[in-house]
């Protein structure tokens, strides 16, 4: 399977500003998706350094972004993007898969 997720330039850009704040040696970006949230479903961007036996990885820029194989059925063909908005900006899924998002746009429930 291939990486679920295409990241676009200036979501990477962000996320290697958290990943170097953190300064971990090992550290990288770990997105996926969590029960909870308004909708279902929550997304989830963190710093990790445990990796998982089913985990795809993606190399950008230097920067690795991880996501385990539950997460990436409900991630195939998503978008991460960074929106600088004042309100409501940071990063934003753009996910085919969600059949209606909540309002704050960090849960979906899934088609």
């Amino acid at each position: 399977m291939s990486f679920p997720v295409k990241i676009t330039p200036e979501a990477c850009v962000h996320l290697k500003r958290l990943l170097e704040r953190k300064g971990e040696e090992g550290a990288f970006i770990r997105i996926g998706v969590k029960g909870g949230g308004c909708s279902g479903f929550e997304y989830a961007v963190k710093i990790d350094t445990k990796r998982l036996e089913q985990d795809l990885s993606i190399v950008m820029d230097d920067l690795e972004v991880v996501c385990d194989e539950k997460s990436a059925q409900f991630l195939e063909g998503s978008v991460l993007e960074w929106t600088g908005n004042l309100i409501g900006g940071g990063f934003q899924f753009n996910n085919p898969n969600a059949a209606r998002s909540c309002g704050c746009g960090t849960s979906f429930t899934p088609k």
